[in-house]
């Protein structure tokens, strides 16, 4: 994810690729991210790349997040620089209790959940934050609605955000894979059944941006009665359709 966030922020104009700095144990993956943006900064020091920054991204594993924050807090000051976290499952309780230096002094806090599409600036990204200001907020929203769509959020909605849209694009892709396989049964090359369910999909998103209109609204315009619209609707919903989606966002918030 830390890769798809710098390569989503190299694309866009809000932040200056020149201002990034990415840290990663692997040079590998270094050399590969300074190949496509020459201007980005790498380094293996985490330290380096946090007295850098005015927004320190944590983008690593959950069993990390307390060993980096250990390694890089004797170089950040609170007073000016934030910490984000988009690791899902840490709460801002638990990171403060990191990132105390026994000083009374704590950081601007964030939790920043995107999903993968940022690095093709077309995230659903949530944000929370605490000790911050609301100038500080927005500037990380305008920074985050590039890279696709963002939206400040109360903490306690943070779960139910990352089941809609970080592990939601999952969902979405294995119904584009359904769909296809449904495709290729009817008749169409599997790279023909992809190209065509993007593009429906394309289209109901269309439909619903430019018209404001519930869902339902728009399946009733091409639902006639005993047409065959509907009898393909009936034949989902018997299979548990609608059910098996909200148990999969439900079972995604549980930890």
């Amino acid at each position: 994810m830390g890769g798809a966030v710098a390569r989503g922020l190299a694309c866009g104009s809000t932040v200056s690729t020149s201002d990034i700095f990415v840290s990663n144990p692997s040079t590998a993956k270094l050399e590969a991210l300074k190949n496509e943006f020459p201007e980005i900064n790498v380094t293996t020091d985490n330290c380096k790349a946090a007295t850098s920054a005015d927004l320190i991204v944590l983008a690593v594993k959950p069993w990390k997040v307390e060993e980096v924050i250990e390694e890089i807090k004797p170089h950040v000051d609170y007073t000016h620089q934030a910490i984000a976290s988009m690791v899902g499952g840490l709460g801002t309780e638990q990171l403060s209790k990191w990132l105390d230096k026994d000083c009374g002094i704590l950081p601007a806090t964030y939790l920043i959940i995107p999903n993968t599409a940022i690095a093709t600036m077309s995230s659903m990204t949530f944000i929370s934050s605490v000790r911050s200001t609301a100038a500080k907020d927005n500037e990380v929203l305008n920074i985050f609605n590039e890279l696709g769509e963002a939206m400040l959020v109360d903490e306690k909605l943070i779960p139910a955000g990352t089941s809609l849209a970080s592990c939601g694009i999952a969902y979405a892709l294995r119904y584009i894979r359904a769909a296809m396989e449904g495709g290729v049964e009817l008749g169409f090359r599997a790279d023909d059944a992809k190209r065509i369910v993007m593009q429906t999909l394309r289209g109901a998103v269309d439909i619903l941006d430019a018209g404001g209109q519930h869902p339902e609204v728009e399946i009733d315009r091409v639902t006639t009665p005993g047409g065959l619209t509907i009898k393909g609707l009936n034949a989902m919903e018997a299979a548990g359709f609608t059910n098996s989606v909200i148990e999969g966002l439900r079972a995604s918030t549980k930890r």
